[in-house]
């Protein structure tokens, strides 16, 4: 059984406002679906990362 993303943050001490709640509970269930597409993939492949570099707009790679 998985617990709610609610359930989850009351367990850190966590209450969110009722209104938060619906929005919080929306971003949680899309990542859960796209952590779910990750099974059976290796990890290597599905390892990215995303740099800023403040000023770096104008580097050339």
């Amino acid at each position: 059984m998985s617990l709610s993303i609610q359930q989850l943050l009351e367990n850190k001490g966590i209450t969110p406002k009722s209104e938060h709640l619906e929005l919080l509970k929306t971003r949680w269930e899309g990542m859960q679906s796209l952590r779910s597409n990750l099974e059976g993939i290796a990890i290597d492949d599905a390892d990215i990362a995303v740099r800023n570099i403040p000023g770096g707009d104008h580097i050339d790679n």
